[in-house]
């Protein structure tokens, strides 16, 4: 605030200062000094309330040159801030006030023609300045998410191919290797199997259930409806969880989507309860038919270190996970950012 009153201050201060060296009327110079206080006075106004603070300024500039640096500021900040219809309205206020001022207080031996000619063009560059430095601040803040965004799925390429080199290491190892080596080689090809079996699994017993599969159907998977128990068991383990839940209706998503849901809150449950242990864990969910489902999962971080993957360290949690949304039609995103680690998912929900 103190960066912009002082110096539209001292402004206002050298613009009375030459009414009174141009040996201006005394009842002038009050009128003046009134004015430029006043100018002051809505400098806050303006900040606050863009629009109305511009209008208000450009009525003081009318009245006194006193309040034209003030009221120029404030065409500018609108400029700067609000659309440019708006901004546009704001500029023709103040060619208004100008022409106003110059008929009943001529600016020296100028002509009014031309003092309307430059009131016109000042006010134009005013709200041209201030679009561009608007469209220049939008376009930063879109490279920063869009940076933000790769930098998210570049972590998201480096976990998979990471997790592609061990399953290549896991089966490329020499016969006379040590056993200590052969044993983890091993490890890590079973957990690979045991959850490609349980994903194949999973699919098979999907298709039977489009088939009309009597005994999968006596075998319902759980979904979004399930959450709160799957919240529950988190407490009773020891979690700190807080579920905001925002679906009118949970039995209305589709079972496929239902079901990948409630995987991606359980990983993330799972995730935080082993990478942030004790620590409050935040559950959103929110959708509706016709504008997708959107899941929200957040917890603090752990002496400043990002929670890793859940399944054994592997990184085949969040991997597989993320296949598994994408199959489903949707995306996800991990991330560690603002002293928190994000696991966000978006899954289509038809209407």
């Amino acid at each position: 605030m103190a960066g912009i009153v002082v110096p539209i201050g001292a402004l206002t201060v050298a613009s009375i200062w030459g009414e009174f060296a141009s040996h201006t009327a005394p009842n002038l110079l009050i009128l003046d000094v009134t004015v430029g206080v006043a100018a002051l006075a809505l400098l806050p106004v303006l900040l606050r309330w863009p629009v109305p603070g511009a209008l208000a300024l450009a009525g003081l500039a009318a009245v006194s040159p006193a309040a034209i640096p003030a009221a120029t500021f404030g065409t500018l900040h609108v400029a700067e801030w609000r659309r440019f219809a708006v901004a546009a309205w704001v500029g023709a206020a103040g060619v208004v006030a100008g022409a106003v001022q110059g008929l009943w207080r001529p600016f020296g031996g100028l002509p009014y023609i031309w003092w309307l000619v430059i009131v016109i063009a000042v006010e134009a560059a005013l709200v041209g300045w201030g679009q561009l430095t608007q469209a220049r601040r939008a376009l930063i803040a879109s490279l920063r998410e869009r940076a933000r965004r790769a930098e998210a799925e570049q972590g998201r390429r480096v976990a998979e191919a990471r997790a592609a080199e061990r399953y290549a290491g896991a089966i490329e190892y020499r016969p006379d290797a040590p056993p200590e080596q052969v044993a983890r080689a091993a490890g890590v090809v079973r957990a690979g199997a045991h959850q490609a079996l349980d994903e194949l699994r999973e699919v098979i017993t999907v298709l039977r259930e489009d088939d009309g599969d009597d005994d999968a159907a006596q075998r319902p998977q759980p979904g979004l409806a399930d959450l709160p128990l799957l919240v529950e068991e988190s407490r009773d383990a020891g979690a700190r969880v807080q579920l905001d839940d925002r679906v009118p209706d949970p039995a209305a998503l589709p079972g496929a989507a239902g079901r990948t849901a409630y995987r991606v809150v359980q990983e993330g449950l799972t995730n935080a309860r082993k990478h942030a242990p004790g620590e409050p864990v935040q559950v959103v969910v929110d959708g509706r038919p016709g504008g997708g489902l959107l899941i929200d999962i957040r917890n603090p971080l752990v002496n400043g270190q990002a929670t890793g993957p859940a399944i054994g360290g592997s990184g085949t949690g969040l991997i597989g996970l993320t296949e598994r949304v994408r199959l489903a039609g949707g995306e996800l995103d991990h991330e560690a950012t603002d002293g928190e680690f994000r696991l966000s998912a978006r899954l289509p929900w038809p209407a």
